[in-house]
């Protein structure tokens, strides 16, 4: 009842304040006055609504933070979709069944779907490289396309200079890549917070004036053009067999970036980045080397980055300074953010969202940037933890406990 009544009174508020815009309308060449009535009654009803609808989520969510606070309910507590993963044979069957469909999707649908999926995939292996450094390490990184752009361009010129093919580059991408994470890396050893922030912005708008203003090097704005596409065996493919083969290339991409970020996330430094982001000073004191923990972090998230950033000029066969702006930067770090930060499948269904409904829903293209700040502000108030959350690991160690038995 008091949630109707406080909505109720910010419904008649937004009517007195939107009365003028919303009812009256004057026609100066007829000089009469126009009262539109039902738009001042949609609009109360609507905020009515949409307040009854925000008070309701938020008494919901406070709720829940008293059962959480009362060990009734917890944050770590596995969300339905981790304990249905938790069933071997369930995730078994849901792997297959998503795999079948990833390898005849370019022969189901056509290639304008192909290119699309490609583009999302991409930005897949970007979400999962970022989800290293931002989600397991803790390190505010808003300049990382720099290290996709950093990839893309020693593809290029070092096809066009010296005529080197995609899989030579692939790997010197990577390397690349990590190497400018290193230098980016070492200035920034013992910054945190906003000055992370604001640095790595810098660095990400360094890299891109550079590319824009030296000419000599990198073409300037004209960009590189007539990059050469991925080859098999010296085959002639027309540019549908062209794009399902860098389909595929992505698809194994994607199931390297998640075996080896999986792989790391539960190794011996997989561990110290988590215990660097929950408190540094505490992962000090415990004896983890900070400097060694914060540049494998950025040079491996920086690896990925360079790798995929190669395959992007391949697939585009052009590339120009515009294609690595902040925005990029803001759109990985927005599926890491709203997938859920350390969450692998998180960040992999937050890349789909993010790059896939913008496609498909084209008809809104106007209200696109509205809807995505809408959604965003959304997320941070009532799941901050992402729309799937990163279970926090156990570890045991069963030594003593076997000792004990046995006496």
């Amino acid at each position: 009842m008091k949630n109707i009544k406080q909505s109720l009174a910010v419904s008649l508020w937004f009517i007195f304040l939107t009365f003028p815009l919303m009812v009256v309308k004057v026609n100066t060449s007829e000089q009469s006055v126009q009262w539109r009535w039902m738009n001042i009654l949609w609009v109360g009803v609507g905020i009515f609504i949409l307040s009854f609808i925000w008070r309701y989520a938020l008494a919901r969510k406070e709720a829940n933070q008293m059962a959480a606070q009362s060990g009734q309910d917890g944050q770590d507590k596995p969300s339905k979709i981790h304990v249905l993963l938790e069933n071997p044979e369930i995730r078994t069957k849901a792997i297959l069944a998503f795999l079948a469909f990833v390898l005849v999707f370019p022969w189901v649908f056509d290639t304008y779907q192909s290119t699309i999926m490609i583009s999302a995939l991409i930005y897949v292996v970007l979400g999962l490289g970022l989800n290293i450094t931002v989600g397991l390490a803790g390190l505010l990184d808003l300049g990382y396309v720099a290290f996709f752009a950093v990839g893309a361009y020693a593809y290029a010129l070092l096809n066009y200079h010296f005529g080197l093919g995609f899989w030579t580059c692939l790997p010197l991408g990577a390397a690349f890549g990590g190497l400018f994470g290193v230098v980016l890396g070492f200035p920034i050893l013992r910054l945190r917070g906003d000055y992370l922030a604001i640095v790595t912005l810098g660095f990400g708008s360094i890299v891109k004036i550079v590319l824009e203003n030296w000419s000599d090097f990198s073409f300037g704005p004209s960009g590189i053009a007539n990059i050469e596409r991925p080859g098999l065996f010296g085959m002639q493919m027309d540019i549908a067999g062209s794009t399902t083969y860098i389909y595929y290339i992505m698809i194994a991409m994607v199931i390297l970036t998640i075996v080896v970020t999986g792989r790391l996330k539960n190794s011996r430094i997989g561990r110290a980045w988590i215990a660097l982001r929950e408190d540094e000073i505490a992962c000090v004191a415990m004896g983890i080397d900070m400097a060694r923990t914060k540049l494998s972090a950025y040079a491996l998230g920086a690896c990925w980055a360079g790798m995929v950033g190669v395959l992007f000029a391949a697939k585009t066969t052009f590339i120009n300074p515009a294609s690595f702006t902040f925005m990029e930067s803001a759109i990985i770090l927005s599926i890491v953010v709203l997938g859920g930060m350390g969450s692998i499948l998180g960040v992999i269904l937050g890349a789909m969202i993010l790059i896939l409904l913008p496609e498909y829903l084209r008809a809104f293209s106007e209200y696109r940037m509205l809807i995505f700040g809408a959604a965003m502000v959304l997320m941070m108030i009532f799941r901050p933890q992402g729309i799937i959350s990163n279970i926090r690991q156990k570890y045991e160690f069963k030594g003593l406990k076997e000792k004990s038995e046995n006496v």
